[in-house]
């Protein structure tokens, strides 16, 4: 594939500049975006629509799973692959569950890095050796540490375990001692974090992710 154009999102301006230069020394691979975090990118993205975005995870204010998800609703066409620090099973399935195709450690070759972006491009998933490792193992029987929806808190994940379970806020808080008034705050949370539109969207979203089903 040729002429790609990717978007770079890190807070390390080190980074930026290495990527800048390793793509530079690529004729036909072309940056034309940069962003620090992830709402950044999210608005950087939908303005230069490019074929690859070259995703850090943990950034300040909106990070890398939240950007994620939010550019693979706005841009689809767009691509993600994530070139992080972090290779824990929370990072990795939190990136996969947001729409990452692919997910390389911050240390790959240069080369290694240039052929994930041209395969991400080309609609493939590609992922470092330790990354498919822990993959083949999910799919081998073993079970993800991570929780569904990581960027929620362990309270505004009860309460949409009830909404799944087709609860309404006065039995959720009766169930959880607490408020209305509180249950609608963390409603108002959780569809923010989410990025999703009202009640349906999110209990579709929950029961996906298994939520709902022994409460």
């Amino acid at each position: 594939m040729t002429g790609l154009r990717i978007v770079i999102v890190d807070d390390h301006p080190m980074m930026l500049e290495g990527m800048r230069a390793l793509v530079a020394s690529i004729p036909d691979i072309e940056v034309v975006g940069e962003a620090g975090d992830g709402e950044s990118a999210r608005r950087e993205v939908q303005l230069t629509r490019p074929d690859v975005v070259v995703m850090d995870l943990h950034m300040p204010g909106t990070n890398g799973v939240e950007a994620t998800r939010a550019i693979r609703r706005t841009t689809p066409s767009s691509r993600i692959l994530v070139l992080t620090m972090f290779e824990d099973d929370d990072s990795v399935f939190a990136a996969m569950r947001a729409g990452a195709s692919g997910y390389l450690v911050k240390g790959a070759r240069q080369d290694e890095i240039v052929r994930a972006i041209r395969s991400v491009a080309d609609g493939h998933a590609i992922f470092g050796p330790s990354v498919a490792q822990r993959i083949l193992t999910l799919f081998a029987g073993g079970m993800p540490s991570a929780e569904p929806f990581p960027e929620l808190t362990a309270r505004e994940r009860e309460v949409l375990d009830l909404i799944a379970a087709g609860r309404a806020n006065g039995a959720i808080a009766q169930q959880l001692g607490i408020s209305s008034k509180t249950v609608s705050n963390h409603t108002s949370a959780i569809f923010a974090k989410l990025q999703v539109a009202d009640r349906a969207e999110a209990i579709i979203r929950a029961r996906h992710a298994g939520l709902g089903q022994g409460s």
